[in-house]
């Protein structure tokens, strides 16, 4: 029998960018119905209009005013932060700080900020040495250079 090497073509398509194509024909659409599904999933179902959205229709001049002086999100969590510091103690406001910081990876960067403005609150609501007691590797060490910049 004899082979001939003339005769025989190369299979075009058959490399990697035909695998890589396949893939992506086979995944995107997982993709797509997944991201579909969480969207849905975030839309307000209950029919309670209290935490739906207005539409520009239903919103009256005060509300836009209110809402045109929003604060920024590092502030609101602060805010809300210290509010709990002084209701609970330092520990659960460092435990929803970090939380904070692993959802909105965006506000890292105002974490050193936040963590010394709760050490300087704890300083003030429980004295430097039961402050310091509550320290956490949150955001490095910023709740305990704010309790020691506050005590010295």
């Amino acid at each position: 029998m004899k082979h001939s090497t003339t005769n025989q073509r190369t299979r075009r398509g058959r490399g990697p960018a035909r695998r890589i194509g396949r893939t992506l024909a086979l995944v995107l659409p997982v993709v797509l119905v997944l991201s579909g599904t969480l969207a849905v999933t975030r839309v307000n179902w209950s029919g309670n209009p209290s935490n739906s959205v207005l539409t520009a229709s239903e919103a009256t001049s005060s509300d836009v005013s209110t809402r045109a002086v929003s604060r920024a999100p590092q502030d609101v969590l602060r805010d809300k932060l210290l509010l709990e510091l002084q209701e609970k103690n330092p520990g659960v406001a460092l435990t929803h700080l970090q939380e904070a910081m692993n959802g909105r990876p965006s506000l890292a960067k105002h974490c050193v900020s936040i963590a010394r403005a709760l050490g300087r609150a704890a300083v003030r609501a429980y004295g430097p040495t039961r402050a310091q007691s509550f320290a956490r590797p949150v955001c490095d060490t910023a709740f305990a250079s704010g309790v020691a910049a506050t005590h010295f």
